[in-house]
């Protein structure tokens, strides 16, 4: 029987070292991560180098010792480069959205944890919700899918958390130093966002919250750029938005609401 052909397309496979570290650092804070024996990572369209791959499943190890990671790419060529770096703990495989795992993985394996960073960015919005579905498909009953976009150098970054169902959460992670206005990540929000962020739109209201705290806050910019954003986080709390409390996530730029505070109309 030929195999099936991959769902998706080639993208740019533009990536760079460290580039994923903000959304690295939210994975490995995941419970489920830490809860499941001997969990499953999916890397999935890591682009032209393994580069990413290497670096989420090191961090995951960090937290649980027992990670296994796949990386999975549609194009034969960036396989074969991700082939040259694996081991047991990690490995790479030819696919797209469907997310096959290796067959030594056992028949019916599902995943923990997919990360699809910088992937469906180059889709068509109309797109987004049945590669969603597949993934999701793919997924533990404990398991997600974090999926979203960043900048080149990984200082500007948002991203949604779905799990086998819906979507949960949306989050925005900045570097702050430096950072002029936090609605700069306007940029690089989700496709599922992107074309939302308009007037009379959930998302275009939640980042004018957030600029507006930003500035309100600047006199605590002297304590240092996290001070000043964790008061932003607080004040978006009491003016009724469904933050998630975590003040070690503030510390970090991070900042997650639950996704019907966002959603498009």
């Amino acid at each position: 029987m030929a195999a099936k052909k991959p769902v998706g397309n080639v993208t740019r496979g533009t990536t760079n070292p460290n580039r994923l570290r903000r959304v690295d650092r939210y994975v490995c804070s995941l419970p489920v991560l830490r809860r499941t024996d001997a969990p499953i990572v999916v890397d999935l369209g890591y682009g032209a180098s393994p580069i990413t791959a290497v670096e989420l499943l090191a961090r995951c190890q960090n937290v649980n010792p027992k990670t296994r990671l796949v990386g999975v790419e549609i194009e034969r060529e960036r396989v074969e480069r991700g082939l040259a770096v694996a081991t047991d703990a990690l490995r790479f495989t030819l696919g797209g959205f469907e997310t096959p795992l290796p067959a030594d993985f056992g028949a019916g394996a599902r995943v923990d944890i997919i990360r699809a960073f910088n992937v469906l960015r180059q889709y068509d919005e109309s797109e987004v919700p049945a590669a969603w579905e597949l993934m999701q498909s793919r997924l533990t009953d404990s398991g997600l899918l974090v999926e979203g976009t960043c900048d080149e150098i990984g200082r500007l970054a948002s991203w949604i958390t779905l799990d086998r169902d819906r979507p949960l959460w949306f989050t925005v992670s900045l570097r702050l130093a430096g950072l002029e206005q936090p609605s700069k990540v306007a940029e690089r929000l989700p496709k599922a966002l992107i074309h939302h962020n308009v007037e009379g739109e959930r998302i275009h209201a939640y980042l004018q919250a957030i600029d507006l705290w930003w500035n309100t806050h600047a006199p605590l910019g002297v304590f240092g750029a996290s001070q000043r954003w964790i008061a932003v986080c607080k004040s978006l709390t009491d003016a009724g938005w469904p933050v998630k409390q975590d003040q070690r996530r503030w510390r970090l730029g991070e900042i997650t609401v639950d996704w019907d505070a966002v959603r498009p109309n």
